[in-house]
């Protein structure tokens, strides 16, 4: 056996301090909406209470149960973004919730984790190698929920999805040269999807703002100011936490709620004004960890559908974090991205802890006893 102690034990700290940063981003936006300033804190405490119970129910179960179920948990995440489209519940300009009474569920969130296991199954079972006829499937089998996930629209899911493909891909032993048409056959398709994507009713006008504006944050022309506004607020915040910072529950623009969806996409702005460079530092640092365990998980990993279920795990947990605080600081664009452990959310709390669960799994029951 060879349980991660270190894994679960980041997870755990970050999940804290993220119940914490939520509650100080919260408290504005709680009272302004004549919700008690608790509101999101005891949700998302429960989120994680949750969330543990779920990693910890996968880490016991060997994972190679759910290699035995991997296309149908695939299927079952298809579903749930078709399910969008039929009962699905808009906010934000976006219909991505269904509503069970007062439980509210992401199916894009799921989706991800349903393509990680639904990969890491097609490539296990194909024993003698991929061939280009394998790859195209692999492909079909990321465009249908990349597809559906931009038509709630939800753009920064449909990213995180491409790069897991991508990751997968690569280390499912893809050579180079093919990595490389793909990637060429992917800017080429990028820029017709940007041309012929609004006309398909893809995506909308205002998200291809939201992607490009980070480009022109020194333009005075309105349409880019409002499409900015939020990295403005989010750069003024963590400006203002310096080396240091605010200290909780003192930051100026995290207490008067100036930054938009401060406990949510923009969490890590409230990280920046109270805990400051240091604090920001140490909690990237704790989401490094983390992605460098389940990378290590899958280095170590004794069968390919181990290997390939951590390295998808890996690239979700880099990719959000680097997207979500870069997003905040002005260097990504903004697509809508959670910080993994830490912004306020159910589905994406649960499907974090999961997909560690799972690593956690595969290292206990196959992964090699080195480290």
């Amino acid at each position: 056996m060879d349980f991660d102690l270190t894994l679960v034990l980041t997870t755990l700290v970050v999940a804290v301090i993220g119940v914490v940063m939520v509650y100080t981003g919260s408290r504005g936006t709680a009272a302004s909406a004549g919700l008690s300033p608790h509101y999101f804190l005891d949700r998302q405490a429960v989120f994680v209470v949750l969330g543990v119970i779920v990693m910890v129910v996968l880490a016991a179960i060997d994972y190679r149960r759910i290699e035995l179920i991997g296309m149908i948990l695939y299927g079952l995440s298809i579903f749930g973004l078709l399910a969008i489209f039929v009962i699905g519940h808009s906010a934000l300009g976006a219909g991505r919730w269904i509503s069970f009474g007062p439980i509210q569920i992401q199916p894009s969130e799921f989706a991800i984790l349903g393509l990680i296991v639904g990969l890491a199954t097609f490539v296990a079972r194909r024993t003698d190698g991929l061939n280009w006829r394998d790859v195209i499937r692999m492909l079909v089998m990321a465009a249908v929920p990349v597809v559906l996930v931009m038509k709630q629209p939800d753009l920064g899911t449909a990213v995180i999805m491409t790069v897991v493909l991508v990751v997968m891909l690569a280390v499912a032993g893809l050579p180079v040269r093919t990595l490389v048409l793909l990637a060429i056959g992917a800017g080429l398709a990028l820029l017709a999807f940007v041309e012929i994507g609004p006309k398909l009713g893809l995506f909308h006008g205002y998200q291809l703002s939201r992607l490009t504006s980070f480009l022109q944050q020194g333009s005075k022309k309105a349409s880019i100011q409002s499409s900015i506004w939020n990295v403005q607020q989010s750069k003024l915040a963590i400006g203002a936490g310096g080396v240091k910072g605010q200290g909780l529950f003192r930051g100026v623009q995290t207490n008067n709620g100036y930054v938009p969806e401060q406990q949510t996409d923009f969490i890590f702005s409230a990280v920046g004004e109270q805990l400051g460079f240091i604090g920001s530092t140490l909690l990237l640092a704790l989401l490094g960890l983390i992605a460098w365990r389940l990378l290590r998980a899958a280095q170590l990993a004794r069968d390919t559908f181990g290997r390939l279920v951590c390295a998808g795990a890996f690239a979700f947990i880099a990719y959000s974090t680097v997207q979500n605080a870069g997003m905040a600081m002005g260097i990504m664009p903004v697509a809508g991205v959670p910080l993994p452990f830490v912004s306020y959310g159910g589905s994406a709390t649960l499907c974090f802890f999961a997909i560690i669960g799972v690593s956690v799994s595969v290292r206990r029951n196959g992964g090699r006893a080195a480290r």
